[in-house]
This record gives C-alpha cells, sequence and structure tokens, in this order.
C-alpha cells in the first residue's frame, strides 16, 4: 500500500473512531495517518480535532498550525484554529484567523 493510501485508511479509521466517541482511538489513528504521511494535512487537521475534543487545546492548535504550513490556503483549517485560540482568549489572533478563512473562501468561490 502506497504511503498516500496508508495515510488515507487510517485517517478513514479515525474518523470512525471519532463518530463513535472513542476518542483515544481516533487520536492514535490520526497520528498513524501523519507518521506514515508527515505532509498529509487532513491528518493534522483531524488530530487537531481529536484533542480538542479531548480538552487537549493546546496540542490541538499545534496540530492545527501544522495543518496550515502544509496548506496554507485551506480556510477551514483557519477556521479551525481561530475557533481553537477564541478558547484561549487570543481573540485578536482568532480574529485574524477568520479574517484569513473568510477572504481564502471568498477568493474560492470567485474562482
Amino acid at each position: 500500500m502506497s504511503e498516500g493510501n496508508e495515510a488515507m485508511a487510517a485517517y478513514t479509521e479515525a474518523i470512525g473512531h471519532m463518530a463513535a466517541g472513542r476518542l483515544d482511538e481516533a487520536v492514535d489513528a490520526f497520528r498513524r495517518s501523519v507518521d506514515v504521511d508527515a505532509t498529509f494535512a487532513m491528518g493534522y487537521l483531524g488530530l487537531g480535532q481529536a484533542y480538542d475534543r479531548q480538552g487537549m487545546v493546546d496540542d490541538a492548535i499545534l496540530a492545527v498550525r501544522k495543518a496550515l504550513e502544509l496548506t496554507p490556503e485551506d480556510p477551514l483549517a483557519h477556521t479551525s484554529l481561530s475557533r481553537l485560540l477564541q478558547q484561549k482568549g487570543l481573540i485578536e489572533e482568532a480574529e485574524a484567523e477568520m479574517a484569513i478563512s473568510a477572504r481564502l473562501s471568498a477568493e474560492g468561490d470567485s474562482s
């Protein structure tokens, strides 16, 4: 199985665990997805969501920032980071991320 397929398989498994509320298993599977393919931004974004649901906001922020390093034009990742920063009380940073997300979404709609 190629790296991309293996990463996607682990990601799909993680989504199933998330849906069933098995957060520890979801984190493990998301980690596997990015261990197999360190450029798999969706894996980092999912890992951030799982950490957030576990109340591990700092770890969630780190994971989402990694996703953004890989895909800086992803409006969903900017929205996710904005929401996490709001939870930490970092309102100015959160608003800046939301503005980036809105701009990217608008650019995507016009193309």
